[in-house]
């Protein structure tokens, strides 16, 4: 989904999570839970939360969790998947283009597969940067170009899939300490096989 109204992308997006349930799964997503399993409790912004599946595990860690999503339908639903774990995360529904975060407010900042062209990616990338304590990480797990034509679903708009070589060049101000390309199996009814995604782990300087 790439246009840039924003009632126009809320809808898309209500849409999409009140017809299909579940969209992305209930668990937390597997690199996710590989690279920030470790990580101390702290400060927690999850960008383009979804229904909250990152945010209700970083959360039942001990993390404090502002997890804000453009739509209100994934906001409702991710609530109600709090409630049932028995955590307290801070549900923002906002158009994160228009949205500011407070300024070196956060240790972690999570992107977890965002879905906008690039020139709105970039903005969305300095939010991350600006909103990242000094010392604290920045991770981004996306969809990877290669996917297209080398993995199984994802979406089929290059303009919203990512390589090492922009995400190094949107997060040069930050100390990267892992950038590669993973695999993550997917078994659905129409599909079978290994998607290519994308994981990068950035430090602001302290």
């Amino acid at each position: 989904m790439t246009d840039n109204n924003t009632d126009d992308r809320r809808s898309y997006w209500n849409e999409r999570y009140a017809e299909r349930g579940t969209l992305w799964g209930a668990d937390a997503n597997q690199f996710v839970v590989r690279y920030l399993s470790d990580l101390p409790p702290g400060r927690v912004l999850d960008l383009a939360s979804g229904q909250g599946r990152n945010a209700v595990w970083l959360a039942a860690r001990g993390h404090s969790v502002t997890a804000v999503d453009i739509s209100d339908v994934a906001a409702k639903q991710a609530g109600e998947v709090a409630a049932e774990a028995g955590v307290e995360v801070d549900f923002v529904t906002a158009d994160l283009l228009s949205w500011e975060p407070d300024p070196a407010a956060f240790d972690l900042v999570l992107l977890s597969y965002l879905q906008v062209p690039a020139e709105l990616r970039r903005a969305v990338h300095d939010k991350a940067i600006r909103a990242v304590a000094p010392s604290g990480v920045v991770f981004v797990i996306a969809h990877h170009l290669d996917n297209l034509d080398q993995g199984v679903g994802g979406p089929p708009d290059p303009d919203v899939l990512f390589t090492e070589d922009q995400l190094a060049g949107d997060f040069a101000d930050l100390d990267v300490e892992i950038l590669e390309r993973v695999l993550r199996h997917v078994e659905t009814e129409e599909a079978s096989g290994d998607a290519v995604d994308v994981a990068m782990l950035a430090r602001k300087p302290g």
